[in-house]
């Protein structure tokens, strides 16, 4: 089976864990919010030893765990926007795919991708909802501890993150001043691995 896409349109927020979660019923244009899934995913990301695809805000993993489990390889695609690839998983330990390996090649530098982060989310997901039932995004509260193997540092934190689904651009703005109101502030890292990596994703697109 080839790879399937899609465009991630999402913005992330670093939180305090004593931070209460708000009511996003107050966003414009929102109905209702479904009940949280609880979900558990554990990640590993692949790069090289310099890092080069963090660098050029390229995320490549393998996950398992929530609705998406497999392998994830998300590209900019313009500000808030990533373009994200997937591709099924195989068996435990299996090479990187190697459609994924060869659009990751020029940004790579050819150099050899290993892993070099693991991450494990225990998340809260909620629906935000129109009246008719239909999402409008997804909005996560993710509990992340992380591990970066070149360094051996460990990094435990707590975020927010707003996808959106059905419902316009707008909506991430309506949802950031319920966010930020509750105590929220905009990621400075853009991404859990450059946060796990200490490295700044680029915004740009390639």
């Amino acid at each position: 089976m080839g790879a399937t896409g899609h465009d991630e349109i999402e913005r992330k927020y670093d939180v305090e864990r004593s931070t209460t979660f708000p009511d996003l019923r107050a966003a414009e244009g929102v109905a209702s919010v479904g009940l949280p899934a609880e979900l558990l995913l554990e990640a590993v990301y692949y790069d090289t030893a310099a890092y080069d695809l963090a660098h050029h805000g390229i995320t490549l993993r393998r996950r398992v765990g929530g609705t998406d489990a497999g392998w994830h390889l998300k590209l900019p695609a313009g500000t808030d926007t990533r373009r994200e690839l997937h591709e099924p998983l195989g068996p435990g330990g299996e090479p990187v795919p190697d459609g994924f390996g060869e659009l990751v090649h020029a940004a790579a530098a050819g150099q050899r991708l290993a892993p070099v982060a693991t991450l494990t989310t225990r998340r809260r997901e909620f629906a935000l909802l129109d009246a008719e039932g239909i999402p409008l995004a997804h909005v996560c509260d993710d509990a992340v501890d992380a591990r970066a193997l070149l360094h051996e540092r460990d990094q435990s934190w707590r975020e927010w993150e707003v996808e959106l689904a059905a419902g316009p651009e707008a909506l991430l703005d309506a949802v950031a001043e319920l966010l930020l109101a509750a105590g929220a502030t905009p990621s400075t890292s853009g991404s859990k691995l450059g946060r796990a990596l200490g490295v700044s994703f680029r915004k740009a697109r390639l």
